[in-house]
């Protein structure tokens, strides 16, 4: 089992479960984090952290696309270990629906 990040944290991409994972297996794109799924050690601590609630046990149904797309641009993005502040508009974009479709952008980000 691992954890993947969703829809949510596009255009939100906060960064408070990178402050706790104690693996350092997140990974920065543009505008969200991913989770690689083989260094994930399925701890947990990252779900909570989440103030989009973006981040959900991969046992959950209908999260296949989610594990996916987040084993595949972790072996793209750069690793991502500090907490930087959070897009100024994130507020607005939390809670939006299909986010992937409108907004998803596979260009990397920054990492530290």
């Amino acid at each position: 089992m691992t954890y993947v990040v969703t829809d949510n944290c596009i255009k939100c991409k906060y960064m408070d479960c990178v402050e706790v994972c104690p693996v350092d297996c997140f990974y920065e794109g543009e505008n969200m984090l991913v989770i690689h799924p083989d260094e994930c050690i399925d701890c947990g601590v990252c779900e909570p952290e989440c103030p989009a609630e973006a981040i959900k046990p991969d046992t959950e149904p209908s999260l296949e696309k989610w594990l996916k797309l987040n084993a595949d641009f972790a072996k793209s993005w750069p690793n991502i270990t500090i907490k930087r502040d959070p897009p100024a508009d994130a507020k607005d974009f939390d809670g939006q629906k299909n986010k992937l479709e409108t907004y998803f952008s596979d260009k990397p980000g920054e990492g530290d």
